[in-house]
């Protein structure tokens, strides 16, 4: 095979980035849009009888509906802290509530901070967003100001009074994280960065190739043995015709993504099959019939994205 390789392969640097839209729901949005002005709405659940801070529609704790709404006190106390990347972190027990708010406490330090403190909310300059962001959070309070009640909340014409309300919220969660490679996949990406060679691993007991390589077979649940070089040639055994856009996607729709078994391998590898017409991909391709990879001319990145695609080949 190739020469050992004097640098182990450092970890795949990854992110998973999902961008989602959220209709809160009447409850939320009534919330939502008073954090606006200035005011912090709850609900009181219709069976345990709870008040939720934030409003929701539903209580977490009974299932119950939590539909009518109250605006509560802008003070309250601390039922626990911490401190985080040089902020301060508070769970705030507002007046009236049976739940805790979570916000930044400003100007204060831990030590500063004790269970029962009394705070106050604090908002933000100017024209306010409809988020809980319009708080800038909590500050301790000046003396001991006297616990407030909430006071029912009547509602705006800002929502629709239907089921839904009228609010969408758009949102992304961004997840990062580090793959490492290990031995089986470190050895796949080595070769095809140095030599352009892709290896799999064979099972001692049924003797298949596994391509990608790795530490099982899933079928014998047995250790794997050595590495098999396999061709960067073989077999279409399925196609589909991708015509959908969706978030992340690194090639323009059409395109055809393809289950191919290269020879010497026992599974099988999912790659794109192009240098044909997409249009009528369904007639030129068929399941049997032989392709190869056509590899990127500048790229030496050390994964599967070097092979640029695989292509039928042409009968003799």
């Amino acid at each position: 095979m190739s020469a050992e390789t004097t640098e182990p392969l450092a970890p795949l640097q990854a992110a998973l980035a999902i961008k989602y839209t959220l209709t809160p729901g009447i409850a939320v949005e009534h919330c939502l849009r008073q954090f606006a002005k200035r005011q912090i709405i709850g609900s009181r659940c219709s069976g345990c009888q709870r008040m939720i801070v934030p409003a929701e529609s539903s209580c977490s704790r009974c299932g119950a509906e939590a539909g009518e709404l109250f605006e509560m006190p802008q003070t309250g106390s601390i039922s626990a802290f911490t401190a985080c990347d040089g902020a301060v972190f508070a769970l705030v027990r507002l007046d009236g509530a049976d739940t805790d708010l979570l916000h930044v406490v400003l100007d204060a330090d831990v030590e500063q901070l004790s269970h029962g403190q009394r705070v106050e909310a604090v908002w933000a300059e100017g024209e306010l967003p409809e988020s809980i962001l319009a708080m800038s959070g909590f500050r301790i309070a000046a003396g001991e100001p006297p616990a407030a009640s909430p006071r029912p909340f009547s509602g705006s014409d800002d929502v629709p009074a239907d089921a839904s309300g009228g609010m969408q919220v758009d949102a992304r969660v961004d997840l990062h994280y580090e793959h490492a490679y290990g031995n089986y996949y470190g050895r796949l990406f080595d070769e095809l960065k140095a030599t352009r060679r892709i290896v799999g691993v064979r099972c001692p007991s049924c003797q298949a190739v596994l391509v990608p390589p790795r530490a099982m077979c899933e079928v014998c649940f047995v250790p794997t043995a050595q590495f098999e070089d396999v061709a960067d040639f073989g077999t279409l055994r399925a196609f589909s015709v991708i015509h959908l856009a969706f978030e992340g996607q690194v090639r323009e729709p059409p395109y055809v993504y393809a289950e191919i078994t290269l020879d010497g391998a026992s599974t099988r590898l999912i790659h794109v099959v192009d240098g044909i017409d997409v249009s009528t991909a369904h007639e030129t391709l068929r399941p049997g019939m032989a392709v190869r990879a056509v590899w990127k001319q500048d790229s030496h990145t050390g994964t599967l994205d070097d092979i640029d695609h695989f292509t039928p080949i042409a009968d003799d």
